[in-house]
């Protein structure tokens, strides 16, 4: 392949999920496919943040805001640059959860293996609705002191959530779920 040369779709990359304004950082490693569309990525962030698509979402390069009907036709491959492609990813456009995307190393699949693929993370994803990165930092103070006056409330509501316990086991099998998805014969249509 030379350096103009078009990327075969069939090609899979590594994009590297970074939570923004997290300490300690919260992220997340994958293998997708180049094919996938940017609706489809927005999928993956989704299961490997253990997420609900519950919110509007946008996808945004360097130099444009990517609509979510552009982003449904729009694939992945269509955006990498050489050596590495950065994306933001904003989530829940209330709480404001802003992804940087990693994109890097574009290269032949690994035969029997199903794509999209879960690598490596850290960090458990806040949970939901909880008022993005400020309202998610405030709840974790809460939660570190029993005697505060909203202990017991925001206790009841993150339940067995524990911010320094990340179980990759539920991501891979939601990525699982999105690779056989993929993997499925299509039906055909018919008349």
């Amino acid at each position: 392949m030379t350096a103009d040369a078009p990327l075969p779709p069939e090609l899979i990359a590594t994009v590297r999920i970074d939570l923004l304004d997290t300490e300690p950082p919260i992220w997340r490693e994958v293998e997708v496919p180049v094919a996938m569309t940017l609706k489809q990525v927005h999928g993956v962030i989704q299961a490997v943040m253990e997420w609900q698509d519950a919110h509007l979402w946008s996808f945004a390069s360097d130099s444009e805001e990517i609509s979510q009907s552009r982003a449904a036709k729009l694939p992945l491959l269509d955006l990498l640059r050489p050596r590495k492609t950065k994306l933001l990813y904003t989530y829940d456009f209330g709480d404001c959860w802003e992804h940087q995307l990693t994109v890097t190393r574009p290269r032949p699949p690994q035969m029997g293996v199903a794509y999209p693929r879960y690598v490596a993370g850290e960090g458990a994803a806040p949970p939901e609705d909880c008022g993005g990165i400020p309202g998610f930092y405030a709840q974790l103070d809460i939660l570190a002191d029993p005697h505060h006056p909203d202990y017991d409330e925001i206790k009841e509501w993150l339940g067995d959530y524990d911010p320094g316990v990340f179980d990759e086991q539920p991501v891979k099998q939601r990525l699982a779920r999105i690779a056989a998805r993929r993997s499925a014969p299509k039906k055909a249509k018919t008349r």
